[in-house]
């Protein structure tokens, strides 16, 4: 995929009421409101890239219904790809044909997610990136999570790994 360079100009899909926090846009990209961009900074987190303004060209509203008043200001960053792994064995996630053979990248076609792990000593702190074997999969620390619900940042649903399902096909988990 090739790289995304600014200017950075976005039409957006309004779904609820409000705008949220948090959004996960194409390419690996993400836009998050100033506000949050603000307080990551202030907090000392880690793992986020970038951070470029983004010009909202056009509001579209899913549903109809009175235009929002007003559009926060966004700012497009990437979340790093981090040297975490999925730890292969102790993972339910269920590959299509064979599981990863690559000890690098980590990378197979998955037909099914019930719950993952990363292998011990692989994380190097980062408060948010993506792991090796799961790089479509944002993961945040624990950090993160505390600094999400203190500040109430919104369009966000933060997950425990051991309990992400994704199950597209209802092949259940993987045996054994």
């Amino acid at each position: 995929m090739m790289r995304w360079l600014p200017p950075y100009r976005v039409e957006l899909m309004l779904h609820g009421e409000e705008f949220g926090d948090f959004i996960e846009a194409p390419g690996h990209y993400l836009f998050i409101s100033e506000r949050l961009v603000q307080a990551f900074k202030e907090d000392g987190l880690t793992g986020l890239e970038g951070f470029h303004p983004v010009e909202v060209v056009r509001v579209r509203r899913k549903r109809r219904g009175p235009k929002s008043a007003h559009v926060p200001c966004y700012l497009a960053v990437t979340a790093r790809y981090g040297r975490a792994a999925v730890d292969l064995v102790r993972s339910r996630i269920r590959y299509a044909d064979e599981p990863p053979t690559c000890e690098e990248c980590r990378n197979a076609t998955k037909n099914a997610i019930h719950g993952f792990t990363l292998e011990a000593g692989t994380w190097q702190g980062e408060d948010i990136f993506r792991p090796r074997g799961l790089t479509g999969r944002l993961v945040v620390s624990e950090r993160f999570a505390r600094f999400v619900e203190r500040h109430g940042f919104t369009n966000m649903v933060l997950i425990p790994t051991e309990e992400l399902v994704w199950d597209p096909l209802e092949l259940g988990p993987p045996p054994g």
